[in-house]
């Protein structure tokens, strides 16, 4: 029987080179865009099998669209969709706030709800945080603050969803060369990031890509509740 991934926001990023690395191993993907469906087309020819969904995470109506196709069943999912709203903490408004915590909370939490009800045991989940949760940034606030909360998801999904043997588990990316990195970051903060960093560079999508396929195999049975920083050695 083939195994079933859902993973969010697929179309660019680290979400795409998590959805082609899961394709490659074999699982049929259904992945969620939130705008830029040329982008998912894209995916989707890449991927032959693969299944394109258009879900806003900032409207929680999108639970219904993203998990239309896994009906039948699941076996990984991916949280990999989020929303950057820069602000510092006196700038931030009501309405922001919920947006942020809508996309990049609220929709995930119950994602693994849904995903729980319908996955097979031994099934995987991956929520993806960030190193910000470790490193905060000034003006970041919203995003440092939602992805801490879903860290916290993971630990007491992972206690409550154990017992079936679905593993769940945190990757917190560092600087990654991705569009949204540097649409919120100049050329000097990039710089400074690969300087920080004990490999020398900037991580690749598929670097992180790497370490979300692992936690989706057989070998990683014995890894839960954990937060794994792909990170390229910036905390050390």
């Amino acid at each position: 029987m083939t195994s079933t991934a859902l993973v969010t926001g697929g179309s660019r990023g680290i979400g795409r080179a998590v959805v082609e690395r899961l394709a490659a191993a074999g699982h049929r993907v259904v992945f969620t865009y939130a705008r830029d469906k040329v982008a998912a087309d894209e995916v989707v020819d890449r991927c032959p099998g693969s299944v394109a969904v258009r879900a806003d995470q900032t409207d929680l109506s999108c639970l219904d669209a993203m998990f239309a196709p896994v009906q039948d069943g699941l076996d990984i999912l991916v949280n990999n969709a989020a929303i950057i709203v820069p602000a510092a903490i006196g700038e931030v408004t009501a309405e922001e706030f919920d947006r942020a915590m809508t996309a990049n909370v609220k929709v995930p939490l119950l994602a693994v709800g849904r995903a729980a009800a319908l996955m097979r045991d031994g099934g995987r989940i991956v929520n993806i945080s960030t190193l910000n949760t470790a490193v905060p940034a000034p003006g970041n606030v919203l995003y440092c603050a939602t992805k801490a909360a879903l860290e916290q998801v993971t630990a007491v999904a992972a206690r409550e969803l154990g017992p079936r043997g679905i593993t769940v588990n945190t990757v917190s990316p560092g600087a990654t060369d991705t569009d949204l990195l540097r649409a919120h970051n100049s050329a000097e903060e990039l710089a400074l990031a690969t300087e920080w960093t004990a490999l020398g560079r900037l991580g690749r999508p598929d670097d992180v890509a790497a370490v979300v396929a692992f936690l989706t195999t057989p070998d990683a049975g014995w890894i839960t509740g954990e937060n794994i920083r792909a990170a390229g050695g910036s905390l050390i």
